[in-house]
């Protein structure tokens, strides 16, 4: 690298392997090969990891943004082949809205691509642009999903409010000809402005306090879907994802915010750019540490199928965070009593939630459930409710077993054939349980286990408890209590009782009423899905006790 007397930066530089071309450069390239001039809205992750990359604490421990957002779902959101699988199903469901449902489904998956779009007066074509590799040098645009100059030019304008939900954010506008505000937590000094505006051609880093504003990330994360009838006519408002009016009727709105949790703060000054960067205190992760384990193996099993850029080891890296969140910060299991009854034990279960929304929340494929499990002195199995089959249903889960029935919610469980699931399942307007975001009306049952602080009886319709649980004294914003009645028969103690709160991002049933639809994308995750199927839940919390 080599500066000019002025500090202009005139050469090409190279940082982790990325090129950053700067001044003298050619414009970029488009998804179709096609030339983008200089001050487009938005530019590729490529203009922006080769400087935010390189960056380690003083342990050296690297917490490259561009590395650690490369392996993230966010990265991925346009690859997620869940995603693809659906909007095709939705497409067969409801031909004659097909332009619209693809339309839609790229605002948040597809953001720099839809973005552009609409701003050229055009619907966005969601499998137009897909596979990704389609194009001869690669769909830069649609690839980089949620890519870092798109919430990066989100205005504060509406945050929070009706008016950004379902991604209708503002982008900003420019300040002057090309120059466009970029924005971030930090205040940057005029040097490294000059700098990164010569390498994108395009922005200047300006201090905006609301990117970390959980309204920032509520806007693409709540989803309020219309529900089509026949003709593709409008006939319900379905709240599909609502975790930030869950975390807002929680006690996490006052002291936690979506970035603190899902964006951790790195607990020393860095840099955060590797050009010349001064360390900074505060500087948050770009991990976007979530729960869809399944769709990041997925990316790495599929890695050729699906263009999977993030490299084998970041991606590995990603699924041992997402694990150690989950099983860390997720939820809390306790054995809270055990009495003996005439013919064996009454186990009493507590399950926690330690989140700051709904567990689980958002996209509601999403479930968790309770094994429970009572063995006797010699180690032989006397009661189990909840185990997990090989092919990722669960033993006496009606609506795993028949599409149309459903689970309910349990305060006492007598039957190995009752299981305590915590889930959110869909109606139509007929009333039948469905999997068809489009035909949704509403919920027939919603237990899902609650914050801290969630008062069930003064919740909105849009994130109320629905089903028994609303009245079951046992399920507050506490947590949920199952009493466990299990008949020990002739066998002698001491039993050993376990207790394991299971979760799933993508349900058995989730997956597989897309088997009927004969089209690449949705055959192509329930592939996927039975490949990987031991490997689509993971053990959240547990507790034992000897008894």
């Amino acid at each position: 690298m080599r500066l000019h007397s002025g500090g202009a930066i005139i050469l090409a530089v190279a940082v982790a392997g990325i090129p950053l071309i700067l001044r003298g450069q050619t414009p970029t390239e488009n998804a179709k090969g096609d030339k983008t001039p200089h001050g487009s809205v938005f530019r590729t992750s490529d203009r922006c990891v080769a400087c935010h990359n390189g960056l380690t604490t003083s342990s050296g421990e690297d917490v490259s943004i561009g590395l650690e957002w490369r392996a993230s779902i966010m990265a991925n959101s346009s690859r997620d082949p869940y995603w693809q699988g659906s909007v095709r199903r939705e497409s067969i469901d409801h031909p004659e809205s097909t332009a619209a449902i693809e339309n839609e489904c790229s605002i948040c998956h597809m953001p720099a691509v839809h973005f552009r779009d609409r701003d050229e007066g055009r619907q966005t074509q969601v499998f137009s642009r897909l596979p990704l590799q389609k194009f001869p040098k690669g769909d830069h645009a649609a690839a980089d999903g949620v890519t870092c100059s798109v919430c990066h030019q989100i205005e504060k304008t509406g945050l929070g409010t009706e008016a950004t939900f379902v991604g209708n954010v503002v982008i900003a506008k420019p300040i002057e000809n090309d120059l466009r505000p970029e924005y971030g937590p930090f205040d940057i000094d005029k040097g490294h402005q000059t700098v990164m505006h010569s390498s994108t051609a395009t922005y200047l880093p300006t201090r905006g306090d609301h990117i970390r504003d959980a309204g920032l990330c509520g806007s693409c994360h709540t989803l309020i879907t219309a529900a089509l009838g026949p003709h593709g006519e409008k006939v319900a408002r379905f709240p599909e994802q609502v975790p930030f009016q869950e975390w807002q009727h929680s006690d996490y709105w006052t002291t936690q915010t979506c970035q603190d949790c899902h964006m951790p703060r790195v607990d020393e000054a860095v840099a955060v750019t590797a050009l010349y960067g001064p360390p900074r205190e505060g500087m948050h992760r770009h991990v976007f540490v979530g729960s869809n384990f399944v769709m990041e193996g997925m990316l790495q099993d599929h890695r050729d199928e699906l263009a999977t850029a993030a490299l084998p080891e970041e991606l590995d890296a990603a699924m041992k965070r997402t694990a150690e969140f989950l099983k860390t910060q997720a939820a809390k299991v306790t054995i809270t009593n055990v009495d003996a009854t005439t013919n064996g034990l009454a186990v009493d279960v507590h399950v926690e939630n330690l989140g700051g929304h709904k567990l689980p929340t958002a996209y509601p494929s999403r479930r968790a459930w309770l094994h429970v499990s009572v063995k006797d002195s010699n180690g032989q199995l006397v009661f189990e409710s909840g185990a997990l089959n090989p092919d990722g249903s669960i033993v006496g889960n009606h609506n795993d077993e028949d599409p149309l029935k459903f689970e309910p919610h349990y305060r006492e469980i007598t039957s190995p054939q009752q299981v305590e699931i915590y889930e959110p399942i869909l109606k139509d307007s007929e009333g039948k349980v469905t999997t068809g975001l489009l035909h949704a009306v509403g919920y027939l049952k919603d237990n899902r286990l609650l914050p801290h602080g969630f008062d069930k009886a003064t919740a909105e319709k849009d994130i109320a408890v629905t089903g028994d649980a609303a009245e079951d004294p046992g399920f507050t914003d506490k947590g949920s209590s199952v009493r466990y009645v299990v008949s020990t028969g002739n066998s002698a103690g001491p039993f050993k009782i376990e207790a394991e709160l299971w979760f799933q991002p993508i349900g058995f049933r989730w997956a597989h009423n897309l088997a009927p639809y004969k089209a690449e994308e949705p055959q192509r995750l329930v592939r996927y899905y039975e490949a990987a199927a031991r490997r689509s839940a993971m053990v959240l919390a547990k507790a034992e006790i000897t008894r």
